[in-house]
């Protein structure tokens, strides 16, 4: 299934929080003072040029000849990293809402694992659906923290942006199913951790004023 500009833009963005944040923080241990500039550069390169990290990334792996799936390991090592973007305010909304974020992160991050069994992958599916339907439910508790209209509209926007991109998942299942072939699903999986952590950080930087 070919994607789009935005769902390739979505997908390039993963790399950065998925494979350069653990080692920000690992760096951090040793010298937090050199690593925030150095995290803060490649965050606004990224946002500038969509799809840098993944370039650099790429750019090494073909240096060494390494050939891969690459939205398959970022699904994998999504599974080290599922507490990446959570919100730190502590009413229960709002910790629900990185309770489910992080359920839904952890179940797509284990389709690589369990597309061989097709029972497994059956009830995986099922599970990943519901965790969808529990984040949305969750999502929409935490909207009454924002009774600003303006603030609403960002948030409601990026709901819309994973919901788009549920559905796109759905339809990649679709066609696995009858292809076969697993790189769609690594993909649309992929992108949908990125909105889940899109979500979260919507919630972080849109004020409840």
């Amino acid at each position: 299934m070919p994607m789009g500009e935005a769902e390739s833009d979505t997908l390039a963005c993963l790399p950065l929080g998925v494979l350069l944040a653990p080692v920000f923080r690992e760096l951090e241990n040793t010298d937090a003072i050199a690593v925030k500039p150095l995290r803060d550069a490649f965050t606004k390169a990224e946002s500038l040029s969509p799809g840098l990290t993944e370039e650099l990334v790429l750019g090494v792996l073909q240096r060494q000849a390494v050939n891969l799936d690459f939205p398959e390991v970022l699904l994998r090592m999504t599974r080290q990293n599922l507490d990446d973007c959570s919100i730190k305010r502590p009413e229960p909304e709002f910790q629900d809402l990185n309770n489910k974020a992080r359920s839904l992160k952890l179940i797509l991050s284990k389709i690589p694992d369990e597309m061989s069994d097709r029972t497994q992958f059956l009830q995986t599916i099922k599970h990943t659906a519901s965790a969808i339907r529990e984040l949305l439910d969750s999502v929409n508790l935490v909207f009454r923290k924002y009774p600003n209209q303006n603030n609403r509209r960002a948030l409601e926007n990026q709901k819309k942006e994973f919901v788009v991109h549920s559905k796109s998942f759905s339809d990649a299942l679709k066609t696995y199913f009858k292809d076969g072939k697993s790189a769609s699903v690594h993909e649309s999986a992929s992108r949908l951790v990125y909105q889940t952590n899109a979500i979260l950080e919507t919630f972080k930087t849109v004020g409840t004023s």
